[in-house]
């Protein structure tokens, strides 16, 4: 431990609880780490202090802390967290203000929703795997060759700017009461699909030529685990920090769904 007279001007001493799990099989285990932290650092600043530091503060050798992170500026979604109880990014997290004072303690954990890999880190690989359910991309084969392509208005473009802001970080899905952790790869089709994935549906639906795979983007949103599984609970929008309106969305793809359903039974298709 860090004795008051050895510390460097200008610091203060915190304390790190860290929920630790050495594999997927392990049980999880609680491990608090003393860390010494200026002004303006945030927590990843403070996990590379336990990483090059891996000492309890009851004095015990342990590990390096595993977790996840990129660009360190809120754009690759991969550091994300649970920091005491709530769920965000850990790049944007300052220390100043989960603990302002001298001993103040943060808790972290990893996300509930998702199998952990070992301590912080988690596989996050159903959330892609949603993103593939919904088609979440602009078919772009054979186009190449046709010309310039459909002309967007600036107001339309700044609109789906807004929803293609979303870094697939899984804060929403963490706090998503529908979005239930399937651990076997065999039930993610028949789970709810999970507000990030009804966003990039919209947002694709809405691209002049994303908008040819609507039709299979919809099938997949009226089928099991579609939009008609959200429960309105709007965690998700509190939670996701880019600010996206996702219950906006989720509302219109809901709406395009009543219609699409409408138009196929009458169709017959």
């Amino acid at each position: 431990m860090i004795a008051p007279n050895d510390r460097a001007p200008g610091t203060r001493t915190i304390f790190l609880r860290i929920l630790r799990q050495d594999s997927p099989e392990a049980l999880p285990r609680w491990e608090r780490f003393q860390v010494e932290v200026e002004t303006g650092m945030n927590l990843i600043s403070c996990l590379q202090h336990v990483a090059a530091n891996p000492v309890t503060v009851e004095g015990d050798d342990s590990t390096p802390v595993v977790f996840d992170c990129g660009c360190l500026e809120e754009v690759c979604g991969s550091c994300t967290m649970v920091i005491n109880g709530k769920v965000r990014q850990s790049c944007t997290a300052l220390v100043d203000e989960y603990a302002p004072r001298e001993g103040d303690e943060i808790v972290l954990e990893p996300m509930s929703k998702f199998p952990v890999v070992r301590d912080l880190m988690v596989d996050r690989e159903r959330l892609f795997h949603n993103l593939k359910r919904v088609k979440a991309w602009v078919p772009i084969d054979g186009t190449y060759d046709l010309g310039a392509g459909p002309i967007d208005t600036p107001d339309h473009q700044q609109m789906r700017y807004t929803m293609a802001t979303c870094m697939s970080c899984g804060c929403c899905l963490e706090a998503c009461p529908q979005f239930n952790k399937e651990e076997s790869p065999a039930e993610w089709d028949d789970a709810f699909l999970g507000p990030h994935a009804i966003n990039q549906a919209l947002l694709f639906n809405e691209h002049p030529t994303g908008k040819i795979l609507e039709y299979d983007r919809m099938e997949e949103l009226l089928g099991v685990g579609g939009v008609n599984d959200c429960g309105n609970a709007q965690n998700c929008v509190k939670a996701c920090p880019k600010e996206i309106p996702l219950t906006e969305s989720i509302a219109r793809i809901g709406r395009a769904a009543t219609f699409h359903g409408l138009k196929r039974f009458f169709s017959g298709k």
